[in-house]
């Protein structure tokens, strides 16, 4: 999924595709462990993905706290 679709999201549904994708990776990690992982690039193609959930979460949580001290 793109960013820009991500932001749309609300925080709840980007917080359950988070630990979707932590479980997804630890999955896969499993599997890439015991050599039942065909395509270990999905490792890392997880790894962007939750590191750009965070980022999103994060953003979003940095906007809330400036409208929170302008006020």
């Amino acid at each position: 999924m793109r960013a820009k679709e991500m932001r749309e999201r609300t925080e709840e549904e980007l917080e359950k595709m988070l630990l979707d994708t932590q479980d997804a990776l630890f999955r896969k990690r499993l599997k890439n462990a015991t050599h039942q992982l065909d395509k270990t690039s999905e490792i890392d193609i997880d790894r962007r993905e939750i590191a750009r959930i965070k980022t999103i979460l994060n953003e979003k949580n940095t906007s809330l706290q400036a409208k929170d001290s302008e006020e």
